[in-house]
This record gives structure tokens, C-alpha cells and sequence, in this order.
């Protein structure tokens, strides 16, 4: 309720609203301000001047303000009424909140006919001058008043009764409303007047006697419950004050009496029944609230993101050491360049502590005011007066859609990474020396992003290897080309084996039998990119035939991915080995997706208690991650206790098969995608018949765990002996 306090004081005061007065621009304003800031205009620029009878403006007519301007250009703390060559300067004022106002103009004492000041006395209420305007305090819009004066404008109802109900929570004791210092604690309230007296103003004010005698006097509290309780008022038009407002004119968004209808002032317009829109526009400004409730939840959450990126950059120790480990170990040489070099790191450190504080603050202040709305709407949807929520909802809506709107992506998006982009080149020879410099040390926006792989398309095939690959979708950074690298197949250094602007290269003259990793890097004027994902590919075995190499293909090495795992796996052995306290099935799925060749891996049993019914087999990356494997369309699973197993897909049980776990037992996995198949061992023999046929598209190792079963991951093997032995006796199989 605190954040709300701000939508509840008036800019003028500072203070809580006292009888708010709706302005044409939506904005409120007590009064009593409002009279406080009236400036009278000259005659030339009466309303009924400006206004051409008959026509469908506004009672109101805005002033221009390129002919008239209530403001100084500069800002000298003065401001002048421009088009009225008597009126004085006056010095403005700023109200608490740090709005500016003015006050109102002092006649020049040579005038011939003294004028009366705005506010004569506290408490009275003269009348208003003729040509009066008022410039709002928050939009500084001004307008021109009519003969109505203030009277005019409607009164703000729903706010008068936000405010009463917020000044009661927070008030611990119910204090008298006529002790003019240091109020009392009331000891009664009168239901007639509504006011709550202590006994000493009671005595003075409110005597049991005379017209009063008949009032009836009750306890504070129940004064409170009473007033609460108390029937919504009526609200009565402000061209016909007999009149009670009964319809809603749609173009002009006004509550409208019958008398107003019959007077032909809205004769073209669309009228409906102000029942019917005041539940409409609540039901919008729910909806709103809603989705604004949604990015306030988002912006708590990127606040703790920020946060936590606040302490990553402040746990740079590690950053640094290495560093001086580096320059220690060059030659004396060095060590002139060092000083600067940690000079850079240390700038580079505080400058991304500024960034991502500066957007804790600023998304801070940001949701302060995002939560303050939300909570002034919700009790502004409590108001049972459909006159008065019509007069603001617009007004809300309009608010309520905008704040969401500034929580969009970008305003959600961290400026500034933790990780620092500073690569230490210490390849150079001695010679160059004096030029070493941090490599990547480049505004990250300018910067490429890294290439996405396209694993679809990848593949290898006898001793040639082809990669492709993409931006990101949402990158707008040009990019001049591309780089990619492959090690030796050994395990050895990156190098360079293509260079250009092409997303897609086939490496030929590989070794066979070998196990290359691949990865691609972007680069601009700017700079180079990060390298995308290190893609594993496995060449041919050498000595097969064209139908038996077409059939088994590529072997590929691979890891349990924690990052798309169900939050209760638990990694170890360098996310070889996973295991699950859940009674609950939680998946996890390979770092690896195959699309296409022939692939094996196994899984052995390290734990096995109370028997279990893990579930291992392929899965699409999108995959339900809380239930057993093969329950959804996405899944192709075979789950098995300690006495049998069965193929599951989509929910569908088929081929039990006799022969189950224990520990120390292996589970293996074939998947054939040329032959588009998966086939399931255990302890190297096969479990059952072909389990799944017509697999295709890009397919992850899966596995489903639960009840403390923990196995360890063998990839890169060889083809199973049975396999082969199969297509041996059946070659027509492979082709």
C-alpha cells in the first residue's frame, strides 16, 4: 500500500487530495490548489471570444501556448503571462513533489481599481474572476475557464474515497477533525455531520442542544465501519445539478443525464447505459492490470538478475590473477605494459559495475511507480460508483497501458554482461611486444553475435565434414563473414579452414576414423564474435563397404545437458553421471541432437534400490522434463524395473519383454537413422524386437529418473557386435 501513496497526494500540496476536481487532461488536483493557481487572462481572450456558438468543442477551450505561456523558456525561477503586457512577473514555486505552480498574479499597485487576490482569507471561497485560466501542474496544459468556473469540473468521487479509506489504515488511532493543532483522539462521531470530534471540540462545536440535540453521536470505530458501509453517493450532472446521471456518451466519454439527452446535445453522438460501461471498462482495466501484474513480476525477477550480476562483476579476484600470472610469467618486458593492462581490467570493472546499477536503480524507481498504480487501480475497481470510475477509467487505461508497454524486452534486457570480454593474447613474438593489447575490447553492441549452428544440417560422410550455420534471429548487426575452425582430430588446436561469407562449408581430406571438433565465429569492422557451440563430428571407419559406411556413419561423443534438464537432476563426473531424489520422473536429455547416420551409447546402473522404472531413449529437445520419457508425442522410450521392460510412445505401452536391471547392469541405445529405427540392449544383448521405426528429424539421447537410481553415460562407441552381425545376414537391410 505504501508504493500507492504517491497517486494519492495532490502535485500542487504535496499533501493527500482534499476535494479533487478532474481536469480535462485526466490529471486531479485539490480545489483549493486549483483556485490557488488560477491566473486571470486579459479581456480580449475570453472564452466566449474564442468559442464559436453551436460547435462541438469542448466546455474548455486549451490555451495556445505559442501566443501564451504561463512559463519561463529559461529557467530563472520566473514566469510571466505572455500575451498580458500589465501582469508582473511572479516567482514560482515548486510543490513538494517538485512540480513547479505559480501562484496567482498580484495587481500593480498603480492600477486604477484595486483588484481582490484569488484567496482572500483561509477558509473562504470568493468568486471566481472573469477570463480565469488554470495550466495543470503535471502536463502544463492551460484552458481557459467558462461561467462556471471550477464548478465545472467534475469531481473526482473514486479518488476522494481511495484517499479516505488509505488515511484510515494507516491512522492507529481515529484523531479529531476540528483540533487546529496537534489533533486529539476522537471519542465520538456524528452520522448527521460525518465529522469525528474529541470531547473538548464536541462541547463547543456540536452541544447537545438546540437543532443539533436530534444528531446521533456514536463511537469512533463504529463511526469508521459506518462510513465505509455508508450507500455510494449519487452523482448528479454538472449542466443540470437536479439531474442524476443515468447514460454515457460514448465519443464525448462523459456520464450524461436524460435532461442532456433531450436537450440535443448529444443528439449524433453513440449514448449507452452507464451500468453497462462501467462494468466494461472495468473488465478492460482488469485485463490491463493483469498484464501489467505480469511485467511487474518480470521486472522483480530482472532485479534479482541485476543483482546477482552486481556480485558476479564485484568476484572479478579470479579475472585479475590470472592476469598478473600471465604478465609474470613474460619477460621483463612486460611488465611496463602490465600496469596498463590491469589499468583497462579495472575501468572495465567499474564501468560495468555503473551500467547494471545504474539499471537497478532505474528499473527500481520504475517498478515503485508500476506497483503504486497497480495498487491505486485495484482499489480505484473497488468503487461502486459507475459515474465516477467512468469519469477516470479512460484516464487508467490509458496509464495502465502504457506503463506495460515501457516493460518491454529492451527495458528487461540487461546493458551490460557479467563476463568480461578480454582475452589476453600472449602468442606474439618478443619483438611486438609493446603492442600487446586486450583482444574483443569492443562495445558489445557493435560486435557480432555468435553463430547458431543449424545441427540439422551438419553431418559427415566418409572422410569430408559439412557445418552449417545462422545468425540469431533478432541480431541486426551486420556481419561481414565468417570463420571457422576445426582441430586436428586428436584432440589438438583450433585452426582456420574457411574464411568468407558463406553459412555453409564442406571440409574435405579428414582423417578417417577420427573425431573432429568444429566451431564458427562471426566478425565485422568492429570486432569478432564469440564462438558458437563446439560441434562434435566422427569420419568413417576405413575397410567397410559403400553399404555398410552409408549405414553406420558418423560416432559422436556427448554429455547429460544441464541446461535443458528438469531443475531436480542432480550432475556429477563432469555431467557424465546423473542421478534423481524425486519420487516424480524428471528427464534429462543429451548435449548432442543426431539427425542423421547410425549412433550408440550406454548407460550403466551405478544405483538401484526399491526398485525403480527408469526410462531411457531419444526425445526432441522440446520434450516434457516432469514426466516419464515417452509419455508425450515428443519421446521414444523403452522403461524398465527388475523383471521387465516395455517401448513407450505418446502415452502407449507395447511389447513387454521379459528380463530386467539390477545395478551394475548396462543399458544400451541404437539409433539408426539411416535405416530410421531404435533398437534397446541390455548387458549387450538386444531387449525385444526393433522398438521404434520411421525415426526421423533432429533427436537427442534422453533419459527419465527417479527414486535415487543414478547412471553413468559411455558415448562414442562402436557398433554393438549383435548389429552388425544382423546386416551381415541380412545386407539388403542397409541399403
Amino acid at each position: 500500500m505504501e508504493e500507492m501513496e504517491e497517486e494519492l497526494k495532490c502535485p500542487v500540496c504535496g499533501s493527500f487530495y482534499r476535494e479533487p476536481i478532474i481536469l480535462p487532461c485526466s490529471h486531479n488536483i485539490c480545489m483549493a490548489c486549483a483556485r490557488n493557481i488560477l491566473v486571470q487572462t486579459p479581456d480580449a481572450e475570453s472564452p466566449r471570444s474564442r468559442r464559436a456558438s453551436g460547435s462541438a468543442a469542448s466546455d474548455y477551450d486549451y490555451l495556445d501556448l505559442d501566443k501564451m505561456s504561463l512559463y519561463s523558456e529559461a529557467d530563472s525561477g520566473y514566469g510571466s503571462y505572455g500575451g498580458f503586457a500589465s501582469a508582473p512577473t511572479t516567482p514560482c514555486q515548486k510543490s513538494p513533489n517538485g512540480i513547479r505552480v505559480f501562484p496567482p498574479a498580484v495587481p500593480p499597485p498603480a492600477h486604477p481599481q484595486p483588484q481582490h487576490h484569488l484567496l482572500q482569507h483561509p477558509g473562504s471561497f470568493p468568486p471566481i474572476p472573469r477570463n480565469s485560466c488554470i495550466t495543470c501542474p503535471q502536463c502544463h496544459r492551460s484552458l481557459i475557464l467558462d461561467e462556471r468556473g471550477l464548478r465545472g469540473f467534475p469531481k473526482n468521487r473514486v479518488l476522494e474515497g481511495v484517499v479516505d479509506r488509505y488515511q484510515q489504515s494507516k491512522a492507529a488511532a481515529l484523531k479529531c477533525q476540528l483540533c487546529e493543532k496537534s489533533p486529539k483522539e476522537a471519542t465520538v462521531m456524528c452520522e448527521q455531520c460525518d465529522v469525528f470530534y474529541c470531547e473538548p471540540c464536541r462541547m463547543r462545536c456540536h452541544p447537545p442542544r438546540g437543532p443539533l440535540a436530534k444528531h446521533r453521536l456514536v463511537p469512533p470505530a463504529q463511526g469508521r465501519v459506518s462510513r465505509q458501509l455508508s450507500p455510494r453517493k449519487i452523482s448528479t450532472c454538472t449542466e443540470h445539478e437536479l439531474e442524476n446521471h443515468s447514460m454515457y456518451c460514448v465519443q464525448c466519454k462523459i456520464p450524461v443525464c436524460y435532461q442532456c439527452l433531450e436537450e440535443g446535445r448529444h443528439s449524433s453522438h453513440e449514448v449507452k447505459a452507464l451500468g453497462a460501461m462501467w462494468k466494461l471498462h472495468k473488465g478492460q482495466l482488469s485485463q490491463a492490470l493483469n498484464i501489467l501484474s505480469e511485467r511487474a513480476k518480470e521486472a522483480q525477477e530482472f532485479l534479482v538478475q541485476l543483482r546477482n550480476m552486481v556480485q558476479q562483476i564485484q568476484n572479478s579476484v579470479e579475472f585479475e590473477a590470472c592476469l598478473v600470472a600471465q604478465c609474470d610469467a613474460l619477460i621483463d618486458a612486460l611488465n611496463r605494459r602490465k600496469v596498463q593492462l590491469l589499468s583497462r581490467v579495472n575501468g572495465e570493472h567499474e564501468h560495468k559495475l555503473k551500467v547494471v546499477r545504474d539499471q537497478i536503480a532505474h528499473c527500481t524507481v520504475k517498478l515503485r511507480q508500476t506497483t503504486g498504480l497497480m495498487e491505486y487501480c485495484l482499489e480505484v475497481i473497488k468503487e461502486n460508483d459507475p459515474s465516477g470510475f467512468l469519469q477516470i477509467s479512460d484516464a487508467l487505461i490509458r496509464r495502465v497501458h502504457m506503463t506495460e508497454s515501457q516493460w518491454g524486452k529492451a527495458t528487461l534486457t540487461p546493458r551490460m554482461t557479467s563476463d568480461f570480454d578480454l582475452t589476453l593474447d600472449s602468442g606474439p613474438l618478443l619483438q611486438t611486444i609493446h603492442q600487446l593489447d586486450f583482444v574483443q575490447m569492443k562495445v558489445p553492441s557493435t560486435v557480432p553475435a555468435a553463430p547458431i549452428l543449424q545441427l540439422e544440417e551438419c553431418c559427415s560422410s566418409s572422410n569430408s565434414a559439412t557445418l552449417s550455420w545462422k545468425q540469431p534471429p533478432l541480431s541486426t548487426v551486420q556481419v561481414e563473414g565468417y570463420i571457422l575452425e576445426l582441430d586436428d582430430g586428436n584432440g589438438g588446436q583450433f585452426r582456420e579452414v574457411y574464411v568468407g561469407k558463406e553459412t555453409m562449408c564442406t571440409v574435405d581430406g579428414l582423417h578417417f576414423n577420427s573425431t573432429y571438433n568444429s566451431r564458427v565465429k562471426a566478425f565485422n569492422k568492429t570486432g569478432v564474435s564469440q564462438y558458437s557451440q563446439t560441434l562434435v563430428l566422427q569420419t568413417s571407419e576405413t575397410g567397410l563397404n559403400p553399404c555398410e559406411l552409408k549405414s553406420l556413419g558418423a560416432v559422436a561423443w556427448f554429455t547429460f545437458d544441464p541446461s535443458s534438464a528438469h531443475p531436480d537432476i542432480i550432475f556429477s563426473n563432469d555431467n557424465l553421471t546423473v542421478t534423481c531424489s524425486s519420487y516424480d520422473d524428471r528427464v534429462v536429455l543429451g548435449n548432442t541432437g543426431f539427425s542423421r547416420g547410425v549412433h550408440y551409447w550406454e548407460m550403466t546402473v551405478d544405483r538401484y534400490d526399491n526398485h525403480p522404472d527408469p526410462a531411457f531413449g531419444v526425445a526432441r529437445i522440446d520434450t516434457l522434463k516432469d514426466v516419464m520419457l515417452g509419455k508425450d508425442d515428443k519421446a521414444w522410450a523403452m522403461y524398465v524395473d527388475n523383471n521387465r521392460s516395455w517401448f513407450m510412445h505418446n502415452n502407449s505401452h507395447t511389447n513387454r519383454t521379459e528380463g530386467g536391471i539390477s545395478k551394475a547392469c548396462t543399458v544400451g541405445v541404437l539409433l539408426d537413422l539411416n535405416n530410421r529405427i531404435l533398437i534397446f540392449s541390455i548387458n549387450d544383448e538386444p531387449q525385444g524386437p526393433i522398438a521404434f521405426e520411421k525415426m526421423e528429424g533432429l533427436l537427442f539421447p534422453a533419459i527419465s529418473l527417479n527414486r535415487n537410481v543414478q547412471v553413468t553415460l559411455h558415448s562414442g562407441l562402436a557398433i554393438p557386435e549383435f548389429y552388425i552381425q544382423r546386416h551381415v545376414e541380412h545386407p539388403t537391410s542397409l541399403c
